[in-house]
């Protein structure tokens, strides 16, 4: 994955450029993405994930190229830990501004497989990891009178397919709980979800369902690089604070559903 270049206007003229950013999820993929365009434009980064020794060498990397970012190790499905997660946000950079909800996991299988504890660990991660983030951080951004929560959906939030019926329910999930917090938010913050199609990521080796991940092999496109998933979510992040993104959906040209 290349290195997003440092912008030629200045710094201060850029949206991004100071705002703290927290992304759960960031050792890899999306989540590594995302914070690497962000630093290259000037946000100021708590990076969080499970695997430290990632999260360590991201921070050394965004920070020889100038960037500002610490690392936070998090289980987003611990409520403790997302607490902590926030708090470090507040307590290094004195606010928060954004929260990406990234962190994710996609172990797809039929129904008929039986696979319950891959459920749970599904709806603990890719749901109950959201909320935590909203209850942590909400309280934060309600007494600053500004945020932003950014969570990750998925193309398939939108349609369900065989194989999917658990992934898609709690990524609809992800789209119904963003949409109810944008409607109670009021004025002050904003709520943006991004809905990747296929990308390059560790998620589909998450999948061990033999079947399901040949069925996937033969008939997804090409993924496309997680950088287009960090544009977007840097694009939402960008606009006028009386503008909210609430929604963009990124996928292969070549991907029908």
């Amino acid at each position: 994955m290349s290195t997003p270049s440092i912008p030629q206007s200045p710094l201060h003229q850029d949206p991004v450029h100071g705002k703290v950013v927290a992304i759960t999820g960031a050792s890899s993929g999306i989540g590594e993405a995302t914070a690497l365009h962000l630093a290259a434009h000037g946000a100021r980064l708590l990076l969080g994930a499970r695997r430290r020794e990632r999260l360590d060498a991201l921070v050394a990397r965004i920070r020889e190229q100038g960037g500002e970012a610490v690392a936070q190790t998090v289980d987003v499905t611990r409520r403790d830990q997302v607490e902590a997660f926030v708090g470090a946000a507040v307590a290094h950079f004195g606010r928060l501004d954004v929260m990406v909800g990234n962190a994710g996991v996609m172990p797809l299988s039929p129904l008929d497989a039986g696979r319950v504890d891959e459920w749970d660990r599904m709806i603990d991660v890719n749901i109950k990891g959201v909320l935590y983030g909203i209850a942590a951080a909400l309280p934060v951004m309600r007494s600053q009178r500004s945020g932003h929560f950014v969570n990750l959906s998925s193309v398939a939030g939108q349609v369900v397919f065989p194989g999917g019926a658990v992934y898609c329910g709690t990524k609809f999930a992800v789209n119904a709980i963003s949409e109810g917090l944008r409607q109670e938010a009021g004025a002050d913050i904003r709520v943006t979800t991004i809905a990747p199609g296929a990308t390059a990521s560790e998620l589909f080796d998450s999948i061990t369902d033999a079947t399901t991940r040949e069925h996937l092999d033969a008939t997804l496109p090409e993924p496309i690089p997680a950088a287009a998933i960090a544009r977007a979510i840097a694009f939402a992040i960008g606009q006028p604070a009386d503008v909210d993104v609430n929604q963009i959906v990124v996928r292969p040209t070549a991907q029908l559903l």
